[in-house]
């Protein structure tokens, strides 16, 4: 009986573990993930990971509803100083919001301001039927607009962003309202630079800290809700060029915030590189490429389903609450965003990378022959820093990585940053995670 014991006891712990591993894994795969930079100017795509993949909008949705506002008082229907009637169901509406009394108003600009700080549901209905006289006929209308604006992956159920499942849109539709409500709307895009109001009393305080951390952005909109993880859409400019981005799935607002700022920064480092011309494509050059199929797109119901905490909380660890986006820090520790970016700070190592090319070929052992191409340089110095760079950022799951900075073959004088000798497996592997840390890799064949 004692054997039968221990032999069952063994089996529930096994079983018991193998459920824990399950857990942690598709904690790393982030379902909700997925971010685009764009440069505003040429419309060159700086960045993209999982784009085009279905995601619940958040309180980014406002975005939407303050587009249509803009509209509205640039045709007349709407002036800035009039007052919106607040319904019963405008006042019942969820937090975040002002606590509007059903029967008062709120004028239009008070409306806006209240939309880009506060994020107020309550408000956001009020809009919603002032211009629809409905709410889900001003969704229907949103919807419409938002095809015609170019966001063909985009459906509206409501006005705030609060949970509809049929409520979706993309990492890149958001970024295209993003430039639209900017390029659009010029004479209101400041509102949305905003970072405190007062109301009837109360001084409000916006908790989009990039506004406030990070040099050059000047506007644009937080989200969260418990499906879709913590979202923002940011503009920065640095040397007169604009960036936008946007970032979607974030497990905690300060993670979030961080991956934004780092997805800026290399944003702007590539511009750098593209006005002094050392940069000569993203990753492709002299159409040596290999197309890389993007991460499947998880459908709305995949995404409702998928699990809303990340992984067994840890003692004194909070889970995911319904609060519409406050800026409080929940999640996991296992943060597939935050391990991304301490992977960027992972000390440097030595490679093999400055010997001759004949002789690399002719000493080192191969192991495959396949390779990960992060770029091309008229300047070897910057495709080897590159190279290098990309190493270090895999160098958490890859050992002994080898660099190569290959000059290739043509008129031109350029030379090509590669990690090589890898096997094709590894070699997109290691294309995915350069991605998703957001630089932009191709797999090729590399004899």
């Amino acid at each position: 009986m004692r054997s039968y014991n221990r032999h069952y006891l063994g089996v529930a712990i096994f079983f018991f573990l193998f459920l824990q591993l399950l857990t942690i894994g598709s904690a790393q795969a982030n379902p909700r993930y997925a971010a685009i930079v764009i440069d505003v100017e040429s419309g060159d795509v700086l960045h993209q990971a999982n784009a085009d993949a279905t995601r619940y909008p958040a309180s980014l949705t406002k975005m939407m509803t303050l587009y249509m506002l803009f509209e509205a008082l640039e045709n007349g229907t709407i002036r800035l100083n009039q007052p919106l009637p607040v319904s019963a169901h405008a006042a019942s509406m969820p937090a975040s919001k002002l606590w509007l009394a059903a029967g008062s108003t709120i004028t239009a600009e008070e409306a806006i301001k209240a939309l880009v700080v506060r994020s107020a549901n309550d408000v956001a209905v009020v809009v919603a039927e002032a211009l629809g006289n409905t709410e889900s006929g001003f969704a229907r209308m949103m919807t419409q607009r938002a095809n015609e604006l170019g966001m063909t992956s985009t459906v509206f159920r409501n006005a705030s962003g609060l949970p509809d499942n049929a409520q979706v849109t993309t990492a890149r539709d958001m970024a295209t309202l993003s430039i639209r409500v900017m390029q659009d709307f010029p004479q209101y895009y400041h509102y949305f630079s905003t970072q405190s109001f007062s109301y009837r009393g109360t001084t409000h305080t916006s908790h989009n800290r990039l506004l406030r951390n990070y040099a050059g952005a000047d506007g644009l909109k937080t989200g969260f809700i418990r499906a879709s993880g913590f979202n923002v859409a940011t503009s920065a400019i640095r040397n007169d060029r604009r960036i936008v981005s946007v970032v979607m799935g974030g497990f905690t607002a300060a993670s979030r915030d961080t991956h934004m700022a780092d997805l800026l920064d290399r944003g702007f480092a590539r511009l750098s590189m593209l006005q002094r011309g050392d940069w000569i494509a993203q990753a492709d050059v002299l159409g040596d490429s290999m197309d890389l199929p993007e991460s499947p797109s998880p459908s709305a119901q995949q995404l409702a389903a998928a699990p809303e905490a990340v992984g067994p909380a840890s003692s004194g660890e909070r889970q995911f609450s319904f609060q519409s986006e406050m800026g409080v820090e929940m999640g996991s520790a296992d943060d597939p965003i935050r391990a991304l970016i301490a992977q960027a700070d992972t000390p440097r190592i030595t490679y093999q990378a400055d010997m001759p090319r004949d002789t690399y070929q002719a000493d080192i052992p191969r192991r495959g022959n396949w390779a990960v191409q992060v770029g091309a340089f008229n300047d070897p110095d910057q495709a080897r820093h590159l190279a290098t760079r990309a190493a270090d950022q895999l160098s958490g799951f890859m050992r002994d990585l080898r660099v190569s900075v290959a000059e290739s073959e043509g008129e031109r004088r350029v030379f090509r940053a590669r990690l090589v000798d890898l096997q094709e497996s590894d070699a997109h592997s290691a294309c995915n995670s350069l991605r998703a840390q957001g630089m932009d890799c191709m797999v090729v064949a590399h004899y």
